[in-house]
């Protein structure tokens, strides 16, 4: 069997926006979200699908997979993904070991495992040795509003959905106090600061928010390699930290030696794929560290993630960003239920395939 084809997707997916306050990004208002899919095909009709890390820095990465991953793919064999894999990493370290070489990699090793599922007739999850599972608990992850009647009102949104866990993208303690306040004090909360502060006030502000009784401070430091800037954070700041999304293997090693983080959060999309992401799991349990994987997309990568935390031995939490669309290639896949918690897939691979109808009418490149 040879891959005879990879083609990369872009869509848009605008969002449905309730309420005067517009999310925003780097500063700019949020309306829609972007996701690279990418399509191995096989001579053997077999397809698989998989995700490189899109949003906004999507073109870095559709370049990196239309002219250089991609190609290397052509006229090998997917079904012997490990050699498949190490190889590719081997030709990328020329070009770096992070960034959308790195991302686009991801895609292509996600594909790689649905075709490999698809092939042995097994889910994804089951494949990687995961026990029986029909769902597992969400959380949601709110983006930025800024504004304090804003998150309150999407943090009561979302528990009536069903969450039980609520994260923030603020970085002020008004909208932060808005939350807890809205959200009672039974519910845990998790803050991501997106590298917000440097490492003096990470401690300044975590002392702040001493009060609102946070599960955990999300990429507090900036830069994020800053693993013993991290750990003083936690240490002198006395919120457990999490972090992991931008980290490769090395890093991830870095971060668990120092002692920086107590949820590592690698992200498929962008780590390497399942296969670095099973590396990273098992490098964090070894360091007796829990593993919350960071899952802010919405294709075939929020797939991949759920069947790598069903795969895991102890249960872990789904991150769904907390953005609603009209329609989506994924459909109710991508849904939460009652509950708060996202359905993992049963059929073979990926167990969902993203439909071409969809495609047709969200793309845009």
């Amino acid at each position: 069997m040879k891959i005879t084809h990879v083609e990369t997707i872009v869509v848009n997916l605008p969002m449905l926006i309730e309420g005067a306050v517009v999310p925003t990004q780097a500063g700019r208002p949020r309306t829609s979200m972007d996701i690279l899919l990418v399509r191995v095909d096989t001579d053997a009709g077999v397809t698989g699908w998989g995700e490189g890390f899109g949003h906004r820095i999507f073109p870095a990465t559709r370049a990196a997979l239309d002219t250089l991953v991609g190609p290397m793919c052509v006229g090998r064999d997917p079904a012997a993904l490990g050699a498949l894999v190490d190889e590719l990493q081997r030709n990328l370290a020329g070009v770096g070991r992070n960034g959308p070489a790195m991302y686009a990699l991801s895609a292509i090793d996600i594909a790689l495992w649905d075709i490999a599922g698809k092939l042995a007739g097994q889910p994804l999850y089951r494949l990687l040795g995961g026990a029986p599972c029909a769902r597992l608990p969400a959380y949601a992850s709110l983006l930025r509003y800024g504004e304090p009647r804003a998150v309150a009102h999407h943090v009561g949104k979302a528990l009536e959905r069903g969450y039980r866990h609520i994260k923030l993208h603020e970085i002020t303690v008004p909208p932060i106090q808005a939350a807890r306040d809205a959200a009672g004090p039974g519910v845990p909360i998790m803050v991501d600061c997106n590298c917000a502060w440097t490492v003096a006030e990470a401690i300044d502000m975590a002392r702040k928010l001493s009060h609102l009784d946070l599960k955990w401070l999300e990429e507090p430091v900036w830069p994020p390699e800053d693993h013993a800037g991290l750990a003083r954070a936690q240490a002198e700041g006395g919120i457990p930290t999490a972090a992991g999304e931008n980290a490769m293997l090395p890093e991830f090693t870095g971060l668990l030696a120092a002692g920086a983080v107590s949820y590592a959060q690698p992200s498929v999309t962008k780590v390497g794929g399942v296969t670095q992401r099973r590396k990273v799991a098992a490098l964090a349990e070894a360091h007796g560290v829990e593993v919350v994987p960071h899952s802010a997309y919405f294709g075939p990568g929020l797939l991949a993630s759920i069947h790598c935390i069903a795969a895991m031995a102890r249960e872990s939490l789904v991150e769904r960003y907390d953005a609603d669309f009209a329609v989506n290639p994924l459909h109710e896949a991508i849904l939460p239920d009652k509950d708060g918690c996202l359905a993992v897939p049963q059929r073979p691979g990926l167990g969902v395939d993203p439909d071409p109808d969809i495609i047709g009418k969200l793309r845009v490149g």
